[in-house]
This record gives structure tokens, sequence and C-alpha cells, in this order.
């Protein structure tokens, strides 16, 4: 392709999808950087850099550069961000347009940021549009009426939730609080209640394998390997999916209430629309079993799992590529301060 190419980036905590306008999603990677100590070289980003974990001599890291939808280390962001674009853009003579989901509750700081990341690694423009925006266009809700609907988007770094009426927002809160919190929950709880130490990767094998947050029909259990703190030998015992409720019971509730402090905070009349219209879950977070009653049975709101939920936001970008004619780049944000029309 020989002119410049319009580009979505969903720069999450654990993951980093791209879509590309007139292509779809092409690439969904790990959100880790491996590079060389020494030489301060880049070496793999994405899945080959993850595996590189915990596996490598001590003069190669592998470094998370985002944390909590944020940036936490700009140079590798940046780095990382070139290698995605270059990957995507090999044959193109000019740089591209690029629109990144950010959390509802970015500063300007962090907004300036992604920005200012997204140019240094050769976009032409950078656009920031809100992940639950971005979610609800994934999940296939018209947000251009002028009525209310919510999207609570669980990420891996934080959970956003949003009530939207023509493509803006109107209420939001972005909470630390979602996947990654879940694998604390987990490994505290085993650590609290049966002296066993485990891993982040075995805690996230154990929330998708029988993670839930309400109760299942029929229970089910799964073996846990890990190191026993009052031997220092390896042990293994049973999780039950109640003993994850249990785990998760703090966790929940954070987030149950931040959909609650939303809702009390959103105009009556946007209100009756969501209660008609229902509310979209969607994220990574979104796979833990038992989301949708959760949610249900705290608000009375019927509340449905989005379909493919983990890729919703990428998708959404897709969408909002075909109208990039109509955003403001740089830090005015598209979703919060301007209408798509």
């Amino acid at each position: 392709m020989i002119f410049g190419r319009d580009i979505g980036i969903d720069l999450g905590t654990a993951t980093v999808a791209v879509s590309v306008r007139g292509k779809g999603i092409v690439s969904r990677e790990p959100s880790v950087v491996a590079m060389d100590k020494n030489t301060g070289r880049l070496l793999k980003i994405g899945a080959a850099a993850q595996r590189m974990l915990g596996r490598t001599p001590g003069n190669i890291v592998a470094i998370h550069p985002l944390s909590g939808g944020v940036i936490s280390d700009f140079d590798m962001t940046e780095r990382m961000i070139r290698e995605l674009l270059r990957k995507v853009t090999s044959f193109s003579l000019l740089k591209p347009r690029v629109v990144v989901s950010v959390p509802s509750g970015i500063t300007e700081v962090e907004e300036r940021a992604v920005i200012d990341a997204g140019i240094r690694a050769g976009a032409r423009k950078v656009y920031l549009m809100e992940s639950p925006v971005a979610a609800a266009l994934g999940a296939g809700v018209d947000i251009s009426k002028a009525e209310g609907n919510m999207v609570v988007d669980v990420g891996a770094g934080t959970t956003d939730i949003a009530v939207i009426s023509l493509s803006g927002v109107v209420q939001s809160e972005s909470i630390k609080t979602a996947g990654d919190a879940f694998d604390e929950a987990i490994i505290k709880y085993i650590r609290k209640k049966h002296n066993l130490l485990i891993g982040k990767t075995t805690a996230e094998e154990l929330k998708k394998a029988i993670g839930c947050v309400f109760p299942k029909p029929e229970e089910t259990s799964m073996e846990v390997k890990g190191r026993c703190l009052m031997t220092g030998l390896p042990r293994m015992v049973s999780i039950s999916s109640p003993e994850m409720i249990e785990a998760f019971d703090e966790v929940s509730e954070q987030i149950v209430e931040a959909i609650h402090n939303v809702l009390e905070n959103t105009p009556p009349e946007l209100v009756a629309d969501i209660s008609e219209n229902g509310i979209v879950v969607t994220g990574g977070g979104a796979l833990i079993w038992g989301f949708d009653r959760l949610i249900e049975s705290s608000t009375s709101i019927q509340t449905r799992i989005a379909d493919d939920c983990d890729m919703c936001v990428v998708s959404g970008l897709g969408k909002s590529l075909e109208l990039i004619g109509e955003m403001q780049e740089g830090p005015l944000n598209l979703s919060r301060r301007r209408q798509l029309r």
C-alpha cells in the first residue's frame, strides 16, 4: 500500500490489539517488551517477550510498560508502539493516523503522554477515544441516539463504567480494580487459607478455569500446585468455585459499588433508558463466570456480556476509523468533548 493507513490501537495493561482500516483486527499481543539492560536494545515485544519472563539471563529484562491502563514507562511504550506501527505499515509512504483507546478517568498529563508516545513512534496524527465508548461501538450498541446506554468495560488494569448518550460520555468512573486485581485476590486467598504460595500465571489459570463472581449451578474445582509456606516444599491443594467467590468478594464489591455510583449520578431520564436497554459488560474480565448475574442481582437491571467481549474495544476503534475525518487530534477527547455525527 502506498498511502498512509488509519490504525486503531487498544493500549491495554495486559494486551495491545491493533485494527487497520479496511482490514480489521490484525494483531493482538501481550503488553510486554523484552530488552537488553546492558545495551538498551529492544529484543522482542508481545508473546515472544512474554515467553522470556522468568527464563532469561540477568541482562535481559521483560517490562510491562503500561500499568492501570496508563503509561508507566514512556520510553518502552514508545518503542512498543513503533514496532507495532512498523509491522502494519511496512509498505506505506505516509505516516499513519492513529486512534488510541484510553481509560475514561485519564488525566490531561496522561493524555499528553499517550499522544507524545504515538507521535514519537511514527504516527502522523493521534486521536484519543475513551475505552467504554470504543467498547460500546464494538459491542454493537447504537450510541448515536439521544438515549442512555451503560457500558462496563472490565480490562486488566482498569474497570471503566460509562453512561453514553449522543455518542458522548454523560457520566463515568474509572477504577484500578480489574482483571489483575482478581489474580492478586486469588494469590492472597490461597496464601491465607491454604498456607500455599502460587505465582501470577497459576492464579490466572485458576481464574480462567473455575473463577466465578456468582454461585454456579454446579460446583467445580481444580488442583493447584504451589510452595508450602510451612515446609518450603511443593504441595497440591484442591480449590473450589465457592472459594473463588469468597476470594473475589472484595474486588467484585468494588466494581459493583462503582456501577452504583455512576447510576446515582446519572440524570433520571437516562437511568430510565438504561433500565430499558440494559447494561453491557465488555473486556477480558467479563469472561469471569457470573459477571452479568452479579450486576443484574445488585442493580435489578438486565445485564448481558457482549459477544467477543475481550475484543470489543479494538473492534470499536476499527469502526471509529471510518469517522476519523470528524475527530479532533490532540488531548481533546472525541467522545467526551465532541459528538460523532
